[in-house]
């Protein structure tokens, strides 16, 4: 969630480029790291350490919590943390087209890095983003352009986000939930999102919370 009280409209929402970021315009440096989470750990903080120091907690936080999920998901615990390190990077000034911070983080990677269409799909519809699109008139151009990813990861991925705080510690999904209409206001947009989203965000912490180590 956004660290400013009030998210910006789409309309004050700056129109940028997102090649105008002073980040690599391909991922050949991918080709030097062992891990497709090693690159996005390093994007992530390229982009957002200086600029959102505070997001850039909050993702260190959500990457560890992944990293800790890495027996239940597997094959997948690569990019499970791959996304986790990536899933904020649409709040950066720069990427932020259209508000809705998945859909502008996904299209940078798609558009801008060629990244893995799985990792683009998990970090659009992070933690239900298909609520807060359907409160911005944005539900139809997100499912366009990004097909949901599978269950078993997308709940992962809520689960890291929603039990890891602004600062990036480890709290409760309950805890995590009242910070956020904390901080927006019972009225705003984000928090009348995350209202209609509580009821999934719960039942995807209450899998995880019950999956049992994968064998794969």
């Amino acid at each position: 969630m956004c660290d400013e009280r009030e998210s910006r409209d789409v309309s004050d929402v700056s129109r940028r480029r997102a090649a105008s970021v002073n980040v690599p315009s391909s991922r050949s440096s991918l080709d030097l790291m062992d891990t497709l989470a090693a690159w996005a750990q390093g994007l992530a903080r390229t982009l957002l350490a200086d600029a959102l120091p505070r997001r850039w907690a909050h993702v260190q936080g959500v990457a560890a919590r992944a990293r800790g999920l890495a027996a239940a998901v597997g094959a997948d615990a690569d990019l499970l943390e791959s996304a986790a390190w990536l899933h904020d990077i649409g709040y950066l000034p720069d990427l932020a087209e259209t508000g809705l911070h998945g859909l502008d983080g996904a299209r940078y990677l798609r558009d801008v890095e060629q990244a893995d269409p799985m990792l683009c799909r998990l970090v659009a519809h992070h933690s239900c983003a298909v609520i807060e699109a359907e409160e911005r008139g944005l539900a139809a151009v997100l499912r366009r352009e990004f097909d949901l990813p599978p269950q078993l990861l997308a709940d992962a991925l809520t689960c890291c986000d929603m039990t890891t705080s602004p600062d990036g510690e480890h709290v409760h999904v309950h805890r995590r939930l009242a910070e956020i209409h904390d901080r927006y206001g019972l009225g705003h947009l984000v928090s009348r999102s995350i209202r209609r989203a509580t009821p999934m965000i719960l039942q995807a912490v209450g899998q995880v919370n019950t999956r049992p180590a994968s064998t794969s």
